[in-house]
C-alpha cells in the first residue's frame, strides 16, 4: 500500500471498519442516507424512491430545458446528483464525467490545442468577413425590410 512516504518499512494504519462500508477507505460509494433511516429496511426502500422520484423529476426538467431556454445541462446533472446521494451507479457516473471534464480542460489548455483552435477562429473569422464583403459589394446595405418590389 503506497503511503506517501519513501521511507522504507514504513507501514500504513488502516482505520477501523474499512472496506466494510463504514470507513473512509470505501471511497465515499454508498448510501448517504442518514443512520436511522438504514437500520429500518421499508424506511430505506422509501427513502431510495423518494431520492429516485427528486432526482427523475430534476433530470427530466433538465431534459426539457434542452431545446427551451435554461441551464439543461446544469440541471441534468444536478440531479445526477441527487441520485449519487443514494445510488452507486450514479457516483460512477459522476465520478466518469467528473474525469472527462477535468481531462478536456487540461487537453483545451494544451499549447498546440489552442494555438489550433486560435487558428481554426481566426480562418474561420477571416473566411465569414470575406463572404460579408463580397455580399455588400454585390447588393450593397440595404435593410430586408426597405427592399423596394421588383
Amino acid at each position: 500500500m503506497n503511503t506517501g512516504s519513501d521511507e522504507p518499512g514504513e507501514v500504513a494504519v488502516v482505520p477501523d471498519g474499512a472496506g466494510t462500508g463504514e470507513g473512509p477507505a470505501d471511497d465515499g460509494l454508498g448510501s448517504r442516507a442518514p443512520e436511522f433511516v438504514k437500520r429500518r429496511r421499508a424506511l430505506h426502500l422509501s427513502w431510495q424512491v423518494g431520492v429516485f422520484v427528486i432526482g427523475l423529476a430534476v433530470v427530466v426538467a433538465g431534459i426539457i430545458m434542452l431545446p427551451l431556454p435554461g441551464p439543461g445541462w446544469v440541471v441534468i446533472f444536478g440531479g445526477m446528483a441527487i441520485w449519487a446521494t443514494e445510488f452507486v451507479w450514479a457516483q460512477l457516473v459522476l465520478r466518469w464525467t467528473k474525469r472527462k471534464v477535468t481531462e478536456a480542460a487540461q487537453k483545451a489548455l494544451d499549447p498546440k490545442v489552442r494555438r489550433r483552435n486560435i487558428t481554426l477562429t481566426v480562418i474561420g473569422l477571416v473566411i465569414i468577413g470575406v463572404l460579408a464583403g463580397i455580399y455588400l459589394w454585390k447588393f450593397g446595405v440595404v435593410a430586408p425590410w426597405r427592399i423596394k418590389d421588383q
